[in-house]
């Protein structure tokens, strides 16, 4: 194996990851803040990349697409908390998995009503269309890198955003005590509504980022969803910094796995068995991690302080 196929795919980990981050940042904010189980987040990753795909359809470009998608995907997001989740603040666990669930069985079948079942695709930017040469001879798309430079911009914005602000600091308060905070004279629901909202464009943002890239079609949220849930199991519930991490190591590992796998299984088996059973193998290494994660640290990594 190539030390140049090992670095492109890890690169290719590293965009994976930063995704994953994308969406989970926004997961784990509206769980550790909120403690409020929104299945349906994978469904705003999705409704994302099919605005994107829509609006960029209309004006003929990438950016003015992603421009407009934007917003729209924020008050998309705003209009089902007003709609629906926040009446379901207050029920237990058991009745948001519910909800949520049916809100993306609706969507789903939404998307598939405006836009058709057939998967739809988001020409690349012509600028951002060509390749790049990087230290080491290794010739990588431009927009991938871009999708990286994009996924750690925002991870620096939420790490001020959070940490350094005055919103942030009614975040981390309402996360750990959300009735002191109110009784303090904050309007704990319109910072209820502003997380999530705040949630739900990021994931509208991944959505956007990966439109070139991959297909948009209908349920395209519903597998990214379960892996978002891994990364802020294993990061921490409620902890951006965690989320982050996480998500790049899981990228990482899925990634670099999904090649590794069968080469090192080569010292043990014949080369056709090797091959069937490191495939085979390559996708589990993720919860694999998780459990061995949730062994040492059933908390996860970096658990938010509560």
């Amino acid at each position: 194996m190539s030390a140049t196929l090992l670095m492109i795919q890890a690169l290719n980990g590293l965009q994976f990851g930063l995704i994953l981050f994308l969406i989970a940042a926004g997961l784990t904010l509206v769980f550790g803040v909120m403690d409020f189980i929104n299945l349906a987040h994978g469904v705003q990753y999705m409704v994302g990349a099919y605005l994107t795909a829509a609006f960029a359809a209309w004006t003929g470009s990438f950016l003015y697409g992603l421009v407009l998608a934007l917003p729209t995907a924020l008050a998309f997001g705003l209009v089902l908390e007003v709609l629906i989740f926040r009446h379901l603040y207050d029920r237990d666990h058991l009745d948001q998995v519910l909800a949520t669930f049916g809100v993306i069985i609706f969507l789903n079948e939404a998307v598939r009503l405006i836009w058709g079942a057939a998967p739809l695709s988001v020409p690349m930017p012509e600028a951002l269309s060509g390749s790049i040469a990087l230290p080491g001879g290794i010739s990588y798309p431009v927009f991938r890198l871009v999708i990286i430079g994009a996924g750690i911009g925002v991870a620096a914005l939420l790490y001020l955003l959070v940490n350094h602000t005055r919103i942030g600091m009614l975040i981390r308060a309402g996360a750990t005590n959300a009735p002191m905070v109110s009784a303090l004279g904050v309007n704990i629901r319109l910072l209820f509504t502003i997380v999530f909202g705040f949630g739900a464009m990021l994931a509208g943002f991944a959505g956007a980022m990966v439109s070139p890239i991959l297909s948009v079609e209908p349920g395209m949220g519903d597998n990214v969803l379960i892996l978002a849930f891994v990364v802020i199991v294993i990061g921490g519930i409620g902890s951006v910094r965690g989320a982050f991490l996480a998500a790049l190591l899981i990228g990482l590992v899925d990634t670099l796995g999904r090649l590794l796998a069968p080469t090192l299984l080569r010292m043990l088996l014949d080369p056709a068995a090797a091959s069937q059973t490191g495939r085979a193998i390559a996708p589990m290494l993720i919860y694999i991690l998780m459990a061995a994660v949730l062994f040492v640290r059933p908390a996860g990594l970096f658990p938010a302080k509560r």
